[in-house]
């Protein structure tokens, strides 16, 4: 359910209480809930509708662990967040992403750190044409 701005909130109580009407003023107070959204963290992700698949394996194959990796939209100037959270990418090891943020692109921005300081970004990947992102030294 949407919030309301506080100018239409104050609309809403206004008819709610037209519509009560002068007979019920004397009595109980009317009480107007208002039910509050849940946070944008518990809404599920958001998914493209162009049936693309924007899954990439990310392989760690540079022989030190992966601190961050951020996947963001090739048209933002911005990192969006870090992907893999508390988790951290072993050397060897790899991790199944859903690159999808629900806009529809294709192209996005790789950025990964590593525990060796080593930053390494690509720019361009097609993650609709791509099922594997390799790592190496």
């Amino acid at each position: 359910m949407k919030l309301l701005k506080p100018a239409a909130r104050a609309a809403v109580i206004a008819a709610a209480f037209a519509m009560v009407g002068a007979t019920t003023a004397a009595a109980e107070p009317l009480i107007v809930v208002e039910r509050v959204a849940a946070p944008a963290a518990a809404a599920a992700p958001m998914q493209s509708r162009d049936n693309y698949n924007r899954r990439v394996r990310i392989h760690n194959q540079t022989g030190w662990t992966m601190l961050r990796f951020y996947a963001s939209d090739s048209r933002v100037d911005s990192w969006e967040e870090d992907m893999l959270g508390r988790e951290v990418l072993s050397a060897g090891a790899s991790i199944m992403m859903n690159i999808d943020d629900g806009s529809g692109a294709c192209l996005y921005d790789f950025k990964a750190e590593f525990t060796n300081g080593e930053v390494l970004t690509r720019m361009n990947v097609n993650v609709c044409q791509i099922a594997d992102y390799y790592y190496t030294r």
